[in-house]
């Protein structure tokens, strides 16, 4: 059965939906997008997600022509029209449509584009993978802190890190880790110290990062938020990575090198657990 799509002014069926080959999401990747996971037909950190979008909007000049009240019932509208119950709802908005210049006029009315997408984010399985990752040069662009859809390079690194039967791959920049390609890292040193990179335009400021942060003092757990090398990441304890969609993921192999004993650690389970139980409480 086809899903139900939102595209602009109202809900079609997603083989009804058409965007114009004139729109600059497609010619320049001149959009942002966020992506919300669902629980029992809830939304995850709504609001962190939509702060989120309007300062990438912000950063890009793009005026949303919806109020987070307006945005909100239309994410709980797809949800409901396609019956979802556990997976994820994707949002773009692009500058809209104009014949190809690179210079744009502020004039120009916003394309947007939900979508749904059914997937077992809470399966077993999943949520207990053991990611094995290799590390590549980040060669992205220098504002990889506002959430576009400028992915390519992040899609290359991925497939080709899947290609050679890995997980996933980490990007290095001047000696140091910035982040996954779609997700940011943790490690935690021998003293059980959390470290992860501090906040710039070099990485995403992470929604599932954000929150996790928000309780680890409650959990008893030090933070250390700083940049740090392939080698503190190779020796640490435990490693994992943090997205909307993989919730908190143990990483326990880097560029062939075992982390620890190569098996997910104690701290890393018990900060998901947790993450995951917030995000029951608090989904809307």
């Amino acid at each position: 059965m086809a899903r139900i799509v939102y595209l602009n002014d109202g809900f079609v069926s997603e083989v009804e939906a058409r965007i114009s080959i004139f729109d600059r999401g497609f010619l320049f990747a001149d959009s942002a997008y966020e992506v919300t996971a669902v629980l029992d037909g809830k939304l995850v950190c709504w609001a962190e997600h939509f702060s989120r979008l309007q300062r990438s909007l912000d950063a890009l000049g793009i005026m949303l022509p919806l109020t987070e009240k307006e945005l909100l019932n239309l994410h709980r509208e797809l949800i409901k029209k396609n019956k979802l119950v556990q997976g994820i709802v994707y949002l773009q908005v692009s500058r809209g449509c104009a014949d190809r210049n690179f210079i744009f006029s502020d004039s120009m009315k916003p394309t947007i584009v939900l979508f749904s997408q059914r997937e077992e984010l809470l399966d077993k399985k999943r949520l207990e993978r053991e990611l094995r990752v290799v590390t590549v040069p980040d060669k992205r662009w220098g504002r990889r802190d506002i959430k576009t859809t400028q992915l390519l390079y992040s899609s290359m690194v991925k497939t080709e890190a899947k290609n050679i039967g890995k997980d996933d791959a980490w990007l290095i920049q001047d000696g140091l880790v910035t982040e996954g390609t779609s997700n940011n890292i943790f490690i935690i040193d021998k003293e059980k110290k959390i470290i992860t990179r501090d906040l710039s335009n070099l990485i995403l400021a992470g929604v599932t990062r954000s929150t996790i942060i928000t309780f680890m003092e409650q959990l008893g757990l030090e933070l250390d938020e700083r940049p740090f090398t392939l080698f503190e990441a190779q020796s640490a304890s435990e490693a994992f990575i943090t997205s909307a969609t993989n919730f908190v993921t143990s990483v326990v192999e880097i560029d062939g090198k075992l982390v620890a004993d190569g098996k997910p650690g104690p701290l890393t389970k018990l900060i998901r657990e947790s993450y995951i139980s917030y995000c029951f409480e608090y989904a809307v």
